[in-house]
């Protein structure tokens, strides 16, 4: 079966972006802000829509979704660039047009403001945080270094498991949703509390752009560059590991065929010395040892008859 064109490919980006986040902004917006849902309905509920979706349209773009595990698939030679960027855009597009949607269905009042659906779907750090107003009763917050730290570790676990589940072509394994699904679910169990639960720049991105001025403790504009800065360096750590693991692959295969090469290269010298040594032929040697026997046999028999000769002549 022919591979799916490049335009199939990046419409499946948008379209699997927009699935993902428009879930997950509701489900971090209405079911945050009324039920007081917890980091576990978080987590499960962000691993189960990237393990669907991923399910769902995953053989034909391969399932990324994610700026940082695109970034990782074009360090490792797994995505041309030319797909990788236009995967990235349709990602972040996917991701506008879901927070537009969830924007313009929030219902508001002059008792319920916007900020109110919007504070636990945003994602930030220290007063950006979703557990600012949890924490700061007690005088601590999550700062900037954990907020790096967390995204950066799930970042890894999350394009590690992408680049592990995926072939040299960056086609999935069969198994690659439900490793992907456990992956975000991991992340945003490690995430949520410090920053909202990111992991994903477009997923960042488009909810941000839609809450920007809209009275949060702080623009999410403005904290957004971390959670494009922190996926892509755990993108970065992951491909440096796949190419020396590669690298070093690689130097263990030829000199295992060098060593091999050499017992063949050492027997092929000495047959090539037999070679050039010169053998006389036996033949000739055997020759001579004849003719020299007849000549010694002559002799005696030429001295018997001289002997005999003088003995008739004395007589």
């Amino acid at each position: 079966m022919a591979a799916p064109s490049l335009v199939a490919r990046v419409l499946a980006e948008l379209a699997g972006s927009f699935l993902i986040c428009v879930s997950i902004y509701a489900m971090c917006a209405f079911g945050s802000s009324i039920y007081g849902a917890n980091m576990a309905f978080v987590a499960v509920g962000t691993a189960l829509v990237y393990a669907v979706v991923t399910a769902m349209l995953g053989g034909i773009s391969g399932g990324q979704f994610n700026p940082a595990v695109t970034v990782a698939s074009m360090l490792a030679s797994k995505t041309r660039v030319i797909d990788g960027v236009a995967y990235i855009v349709a990602q972040v597009i996917g991701a506008l047009a879901a927070a537009g949607v969830v924007r313009a269905l929030m219902p508001t009042s002059d008792s319920i403001a916007v900020k109110v659906w919007l504070t636990p779907a945003v994602n930030g750090y220290d007063n950006g945080s979703v557990a600012y107003a949890t924490i700061n009763s007690v005088g601590i917050s999550f700062g900037i270094v954990m907020a790096i730290v967390v995204e950066v570790v799930a970042g890894i676990i999350i394009v590690g498991t992408a680049m592990h589940a995926t072939d040299e072509q960056g086609r999935p394994a069969a198994d690659y949703a439900l490793l992907m699904g456990a992956a975000y679910g991991v992340g945003a169990a490690i995430t949520y509390p410090v920053t909202g639960a990111a992991l994903n720049p477009a997923r960042a991105t488009g909810i941000a752009v839609f809450a920007q001025g809209q009275g949060l403790n702080t623009e999410p504009l403005g904290q957004l560059w971390v959670f494009w800065v922190c996926p892509v360096l755990a993108a970065a750590v992951v491909s440096l590991v796949l190419i020396v693991a590669q690298m070093a692959k690689d130097a263990v295969a030829k000199k295992r065929a060098a060593n091999n090469a050499l017992p063949a290269d050492a027997e092929q010298g000495v047959d090539d010395v037999v070679e050039q040594v010169p053998v006389e032929p036996e033949t000739s040697d055997a020759t001579g040892s004849v003719e020299a026997e007849d000549a010694e046999v002559d002799d005696q028999q030429s001295d018997a008859q001289r002997d005999a000769d003088e003995g008739v002549e004395r007589h």
